[in-house]
């Protein structure tokens, strides 16, 4: 025989699988759990039962549900403390001199992480929020609401007021001085 057609035999033979040469493993059973280290493991090894994990799903799913509830209202709540609208009612408490004869100076949110109360729905032309403020003077709780009556129209402030916490409102939005909301980004977002 040729030296090469030796080789393409010897080769092929090889990986030529015959049936009374295959070898049948037995399966181990898994170790149990106090057997101590496991330094081998072979892959045809028989694999342990899992446990029913039904009581497990019903106690963490509700869990995971007010996780999940409550991260959705701190996303959303952060969007309304971080848009506009809440920047420019807070820049016009700042400026105005009810504001300042109340809070004091250095006005801002009331909480570490304020949350913002009511609707704030610029699509549809309904604002509607209320936030507690603070300053070095006094807090309250500052109310503003707007409307857009038509869809291509300007936001018309309805109410814009502080409630103390003693008690009393004080309406920043007076008939003698003009509404501060007018040309600002309000106004620009409609």
């Amino acid at each position: 025989m040729p030296p090469r057609l030796f080789a393409r035999s010897c080769i092929s033979s090889r990986f030529i699988s015959h049936p009374l040469r295959s070898q049948r493993r037995t399966l181990i059973a898994p170790p149990s759990p106090n057997d101590g280290p496991l330094l081998s493991r072979r892959s045809d090894r028989a694999l342990p039962e899992i446990p029913s994990s039904r009581k497990l799903w019903l106690r963490t799913l509700p869990v995971f549900l007010s996780i999940i509830t409550l991260s959705t209202l701190a996303i959303f709540n952060y969007q309304k403390a971080s848009s506009s609208i809440v920047n420019a009612t807070l820049y016009a408490l700042r400026t105005s001199e009810a504001g300042k004869r109340e809070l004091g100076e250095q006005v801002y949110f009331r909480d570490r992480f304020p949350w913002i109360w009511g609707e704030m729905n610029q699509l549809h032309g309904r604002i509607d929020i209320s936030f507690g403020v603070k300053g070095t003077k006094g807090r309250g709780v500052m109310r503003f609401k707007s409307v857009r009556r038509t869809r291509m129209g300007f936001f018309e402030t309805q109410e814009w007021s502080l409630e103390m916490e003693d008690g009393r409102k004080l309406q920043l939005l007076d008939e003698v001085r003009e509404d501060p909301f007018k040309h600002t980004a309000l106004q620009a977002q409609s």
